[in-house]
């Protein structure tokens, strides 16, 4: 297979890492800091925080274009236009880059914050009524659900991810339940 060394980098990881220089054909490849990858963005030091700026960003620039284009208010057509153009960027691939900082967690929930005052009927309410008026979770709500989607996906052999690679299982033959229960 033939790389191109033009878009090859090497990243270092770990603080007791060596930090080698790599060649490809000759070419020394470039050590950089962070890297985008399918439209997540890693950093050296693994933490979601850049690629949690970088979503605020984008999502924060939808809700804007949404707001300053938009004169109706009708929570429909806003819900539908939230759902379809903003929250993507707040939830895409988030189990690979899940939040785990409370600063990280509270800029992502700001954008939906900010877009539940859009609607004048609602901004006396705090942010859980208003969540709930309007028929949604919260961001963390969200990427817990679909990380126990995939749990369920592994442990019931709906992925390619074999289930004992990540967990271990306490076989009972006694029980009227499913056999196969998870160990803490």
């Amino acid at each position: 297979m033939q790389f191109n060394t033009e878009k090859c980098t090497v990243m270092h990881i770990g603080r007791h890492n060596p930090m080698f220089t790599y060649t490809i054909a000759n070419k020394q490849l470039e050590a950089v800091k962070q890297e985008k990858d399918l439209g997540v963005i890693i950093a050296e030091d693994l933490k979601p925080s850049i690629h949690c700026t970088e979503s605020y960003t984008k999502a924060n620039r939808m809700l804007g274009l949404i707001k300053r284009t938009l004169s109706s208010r009708q929570p429909g057509i806003m819900l539908n236009l939230y759902k379809s153009i903003v929250r993507p960027h707040l939830e895409y691939c988030s189990p690979a880059w899940f939040p785990y900082y409370k600063k990280d967690k509270e800029l992502l929930e700001k954008i939906q914050h900010r877009f539940t005052h859009f609607f004048k009927d609602l901004k006396d309410l705090d942010y859980s009524e208003r969540l709930t008026r309007l028929g949604l979770w919260s961001l963390e709500e969200r990427r817990n659900r679909a990380d126990l989607i995939e749990v369920f996906k592994i442990v019931n052999g709906h992925s390619a991810l074999p289930a004992e690679t990540f967990f271990k299982f306490k076989v009972d033959t006694r029980t009227r339940c499913d056999s196969r229960m998870l160990l803490k």
